[in-house]
């Protein structure tokens, strides 16, 4: 039987690389993943920055049990009044700042920067967008649009026109920005890059240009947002508003959930000229915005973005020193341990796996691990995973 999963799996689930991973997954608990032969796991990413409460929380399994006794999908977004996501849309108008008061619900990251680009150019009438180079802002056709990599984007051509890229970090690049330019779309912190954290005023740079040149400034917070850099939002450690917000991954406690968030003002002109100019079918279904909801009250009842601060710091003090990594780089729990030697990756890889930790890489860094732990993990928990991460760069 299981023999036949693996190959079914092979055979018949379409595959994004000629060597996926294979874990096969039995269950999820609190910070673990158990194989089929019930083997736990520590998930040191967090399934790529989704799962921050931790699998199969007891209190978003109660929250997502108690929506499906009520109702599941009944139309097409934004028609019809759904207690789940008028409650979600609430708490977000409480925890952001003013001008960031109304959301469109999508069904993943990659939805809400599409609603968002569009929403971009209906606003300004222009047609450029600005993005950086080595973002990842998700593979639909605009969104794949903004990659500045050919080797990913080459088979796709011909790309969504009018995109120009900047460097991350860059100050003399943000001339670029001008009277045609209808959004810069930049993560406050880069994700695929190998978590790239803004230089000191880079970001104000940034708002002060596109304030300039009537541009809008949106922040792709699908990984920094709901916690996961020390502050709820990572834009709030920079000091800088964006005009449309981007979240997803964890917003969802867990289930494919997005969102792109601006001013009442703003997104009122998705409502005409035409109607119906955006749509989505399941973007904020009630399933996941009763999982979204109680996973932002869980982050914010625990001091999580706190918690996550703190636990930086341990696990600088402890690996920081390793005579295997040249930097760490990051916020919170979103972490990047740079190698000394990149042919180590994939040893470091594997070595972390058989020490019982599942960690990761990224698309445009090839020298560096990934590190996301579940928000919920606790000081003790994170002491032994820098006791295993220890051992597995001992062996390199």
């Amino acid at each position: 039987m299981e023999l036949t999963r693996r190959s079914s799996f092979f055979r018949h689930v379409a595959q994004t690389s000629p060597a996926p991973d294979g874990f096969e997954v039995s269950r999820g608990e609190g910070i673990y993943l158990f194989d089929k032969d019930g083997n736990g796991y520590i998930d040191c990413i967090s399934g790529i920055a989704v799962a921050s409460m931790g699998h199969s929380h007891p209190r978003i399994i109660t929250a997502i049990k108690k929506q499906l006794d009520l109702h599941l999908h009944t139309m097409v977004y934004g028609e019809h009044i759904q207690a789940p996501q008028v409650a979600l849309a609430e708490k977000l108008a409480q925890l952001l700042p003013d001008q960031l008061n109304c959301c469109f619900f999508t069904s993943s990251g990659a939805e809400a920067v599409e609603g968002a680009l569009k929403l971009a150019k209906k606003i300004t009438l222009r047609y450029e967008i600005i993005a950086c180079r080595n973002a990842y802002h998700g593979s639909t056709a605009g969104a794949e649009s903004l990659r500045s990599d050919l080797s990913y984007t080459g088979s796709s051509r011909p790309l969504v026109p009018g995109v120009r890229h900047i460097h991350y970090n860059t100050f003399e690049d943000i001339n670029q920005i001008n009277m045609d330019t209808a959004a810069v779309i930049i993560e406050p912190i880069q994700g695929e890059a190998g978590v790239i954290v803004p230089a000191p005023g880079y970001l104000q740079a940034i708002r002060d240009r596109c304030d300039q040149t009537c541009t809008l400034l949106i922040f792709d917070e699908i990984q920094t947002g709901m916690g996961r850099t020390g502050a709820m939002w990572a834009f709030e450690q920079e000091g800088v508003v964006p005009d449309i917000l981007l979240l997803a991954k964890a917003f969802g406690g867990g289930l494919p959930l997005g969102a792109f968030i601006s001013s009442q003002k703003m997104m009122s002109v998705l409502s005409h000229d035409p109607i119906l100019g955006h749509l989505t079918t399941f973007g904020g279904h009630p399933l996941c915005c009763a999982a979204g909801l109680e996973a932002i009250n869980i982050l914010v009842e625990n001091n999580l973005p706190e918690k996550a601060s703190l636990f930086e710091k341990i696990i600088r003090k402890r690996l920081g020193p390793h005579p295997a990594l040249s930097v760490i780089r990051g916020r919170g729990l979103m972490l990047a341990f740079e190698l000394k030697n990149p042919e180590h990756l994939f040893p470091a890889v594997k070595a972390c796996r058989q020490e019982g930790l599942l960690v990761d890489w990224f698309l445009f860094n090839d020298r560096s691990l990934r590190l996301a732990l579940p928000l919920i993990i606790s000081e003790e928990e994170v002491n032994m995973v820098c006791e295993k991460l220890n051992l597995a760069l001992d062996s390199l």
